[in-house]
């Protein structure tokens, strides 16, 4: 029996990433299979009356002149696939790509794409079987992704790579040793297989789960930087986060509160009346991250439930209409425009960093060496982090904004959604590398200061750090420790341990915040 049947149901962000990331075994709901028998009938009959359409009786692109004899229809299912095999680059992680199976696997479902069942299948068995295709890096503008959607398409009919059992084999000799045979294509199956967004909607939606934790992650390590510089917690008082609500500022000020709760710094007055604005406006630095964050999980789960295909079968109506819904230009802005927070996330951390370092503003030992002198501490790592954010600052150039005119003229613009998606996912790797030094530098400005108690969350923080790695108390390869750090800060027992802290605390306050309540 299987695990769980796929139907038209929606698919969040959470369950398809965490599905792609499992084994379950799926099957096609009957409702599923009765609305592709629905969609293949109004398919068999305008193939059956020649009627002029695109990519059933016509060519592709610039070839949407030709017109098809009967006899090429179906030999030019297979040549759709194989001829617009384009990609190239270093192959899509694993994960991206049963995300995007997944994600097209659900299109198929929902109806409206024409695709034989037997076809549908075939893509289904795959996912199943855990044989993964080869799926390269680079080929698709956002204009929908046909030429990487070829690659994952071609295993269904015997061609292409894919990974298989840990190894990276021809797509033929997989399907012989899972026990799979080749589907032969019927008409519309080659298009319909291909001409969608699946790629970036599968990879976007892992991108997006992937945010979750890293700004999870970087809120809870200013929380400890905020502890490290004793910082003024009044910021984080309600009514100044309700006076004006901008973004999510308002949720991100409780959690701030939550992760904070317990500390010793709420207990008799404060350091300073005002820090270093780096501290002062965390609450509205992550409230707007946060904003920008709720705007991309709400594009990409649009995109994982919409029907993307060209043309779609309406089959109430028995109608096959041109769609030009491939094109992702919601996506492309929301992880363009998160690129940007991220720049902002980045610039504050690096700055908390020198400030927690600089004694006439933090109070505490020079480098926040225990030894003084020539000692160094953690001052040459202000050049890493510096390094760090410029990488950062340069991945937040848009990438939605250019695009080449191909295919005779008639494919002139495009989103350039995948290059916007890659993009955040490499700045992302960066910024994780920055906060892991942040976080060394607060636990031992902390440490330095033996102040007390520690909020919940900021003290589970520190617990992970020093699992990593133990306070400096002698100059040591300080990158060496930050890489330990960023090992452990991301990881899944100390994720978790944040996110019930913080569910706890915004459910406590009906708050909600995007990635928490997944």
């Amino acid at each position: 029996m299987p695990d769980l049947f796929i139907d038209a149901e929606p698919l969040t962000i959470a369950r398809a990433t965490r599905w792609a990331r499992g084994q379950p075994q799926f099957t096609f709901a009957p409702a599923a299979l009765d609305r592709l028998v629905a969609d293949r009938a109004v398919v068999e009959a305008h193939a059956a009356a020649g009627v002029p359409i695109y990519g059933l009786t016509t060519g592709l692109g610039g070839n949407l002149g030709y017109r098809l004899s009967t006899d090429e229809v179906l030999a030019y299912q297979r040549q759709i696939i194989l001829g617009r095999m384009i990609g190239m680059g270093e192959p899509l992680p694993i994960a991206v790509v049963r995300t995007a199976m997944l994600a097209r696997l659900h299109a198929l479902a929902r109806g409206g794409t024409g695709v034989s069942v037997g076809a549908a299948q075939g893509l289904l068995a795959l996912f199943n079987a855990v044989v993964t295709p080869v799926v390269p890096r680079l080929g698709s503008i956002g204009a929908g992704d046909l030429g990487l959607c070829a690659h994952m398409a071609a295993p269904v009919i015997g061609e292409g790579e894919v990974f298989f059992q840990g190894e990276r084999m021809p797509a033929a000799q997989a399907l012989r040793r899972a026990g799979l045979v080749p589907v032969t294509l019927l008409p519309k199956d080659g298009l319909g297989l291909i001409n969608a967004s699946p790629i970036t909607a599968g990879y976007a939606a892992v991108v997006a789960d992937r945010l979750d934790t890293t700004l999870l992650t970087a809120v809870a390590v200013a929380a400890l930087a905020a502890e490290g510089y004793a910082a003024n917690l009044g910021v984080y008082d309600a009514r100044i986060a309700q006076a004006r609500p901008a973004g999510a500022q308002r949720q991100v000020a409780t959690l701030f509160r939550t992760l904070l709760a317990g500390s010793s710094l709420y207990v008799g007055a404060a350091r300073a009346i005002q820090d270093a604005i780096a501290f002062r406006t965390t609450a509205q630095v992550f409230g707007a991250a946060y904003a920008a964050h709720g705007l991309l999980c709400e594009a990409v789960e649009v995109e994982l439930n919409g029907i993307s295909d060209s043309p779609i079968v309406f089959a109430d109506r028995g109608d096959m209409v041109s769609s030009p819904n491939f094109h992702t230009s919601m996506i492309a802005l929301a992880f363009d425009a998160m690129a940007v927070a991220l720049v902002q996330l980045a610039s504050a951390s690096v700055q908390r960093i020198i400030k927690l370092q600089t004694p006439h503003l933090s109070g505490l030992p020079k480098y926040l060496s225990p030894v003084g002198g020539a000692s160094v501490g953690f001052n040459a790592m202000q050049k890493t982090a510096a390094a760090i954010h410029a990488e950062i600052r340069l991945h937040a150039m848009p990438a939605s904004t250019d695009a080449i005119v191909v295919s005779d003229t008639v494919e002139d613009h495009a989103t350039h959604a995948p290059l916007a998606i890659r993009k955040l996912d490499a700045q992302m790797d960066l910024l994780r590398q920055l906060l892991a030094i942040e976080a060394m530098v607060a636990a031992q400005a902390v440490d330095l200061r033996q102040g007390g108690a520690l909020g919940t969350g900021s003290a589970a923080v520190h617990v992970q750090v020093r699992a990593a790695v133990p306070p400096l108390d002698q100059d040591r390869p300080a990158g060496r420790d930050a890489m330990a750090i960023a090992s452990v800060l991301f990881a899944d027992p100390l994720v978790d341990r944040l996110r019930s802290i913080a569910m706890a605390g915004l459910a406590s306050s009906a708050e909600r915040l995007p990635g928490l309540d997944r």
